[in-house]
């Protein structure tokens, strides 16, 4: 059984959006391409889904501005522009987007105590999103991620998957992911690669696709 993880392809971090990643929407061509290539049996979406008012926004914070590091819930953490507010626009997938060919979508962040990278957990790892507990009961095996952002979203989401899906094999689609900081990203995969998961791209899964 394999399954696509598409992780936050949506309005708030694409050009235009409250928390742009550079290039974000170039994604969405080659997320494309990876649902229409016939290659999963499972197509996954995850959403930031933030109540007005996040604790991780830099706007609940007087004295506070995006990107600075503040504090939530006792723990370190990086203030950011109000983005993906449950019911606006900005919390959308991106309208370009297949989502008609996505199975379920995986909604996250919506405890304001509490950030959520992850599509599996909180930033404290207290809390599932109960997305293991269903990719286990529908058997899967194989686990392809890609999306927004590389150094955050993606990278969290691909480590707890090899932490909380045992036997699963994990894999990167890099061309199909983009991230905020260049250090960072770079600083991702490798971590994400010493962790186990293997770095590949849209062609090394599309073309034995094809062939096959």
């Amino acid at each position: 059984m394999k399954a696509l993880l598409l992780t936050d392809i949506q309005n708030g971090f694409c050009p235009g959006g409250n928390l742009p990643v550079p290039e974000g929407d170039q994604v969405v061509p080659v997320a494309n391409r990876l649902i229409r290539s016939g290659h999963y049996d499972l197509v996954v979406a995850t959403q930031d889904w933030h109540p007005a008012g996040h604790g991780s926004f830099a706007s609940s914070h007087p004295g506070k501005k995006p990107f600075e590091m503040g504090e939530l819930s006792g723990e370190p953490q990086m203030m950011w522009p109000d983005h993906c507010v449950q019911g606006t626009k900005d919390a959308e997938l991106h309208p370009d987007l297949d989502a008609d060919r996505i199975d379920f979508i995986q909604q996250k962040g919506q405890d304001p105590t509490v950030d959520s990278y992850s599509a599996f957990r909180d930033n404290e790892k207290h809390a599932l999103t109960g997305l293991a507990k269903e990719l286990l009961a529908r058997g899967v095996t194989e686990l392809d991620l890609c999306g927004l952002a590389t150094d955050y979203c993606v990278k969290f989401s691909a480590l707890d998957a090899v932490e909380m899906l045992p036997g699963v094999r994990v894999r990167l689609i890099e061309d199909a992911s983009r991230g905020i900081d260049p250090a960072g990203v770079k600083a991702a995969i490798e971590e994400m690669r010493e962790t186990g998961i293997a770095i590949v791209t849209s062609e090394d899964v599309i073309a034995p696709a094809s062939i096959s």
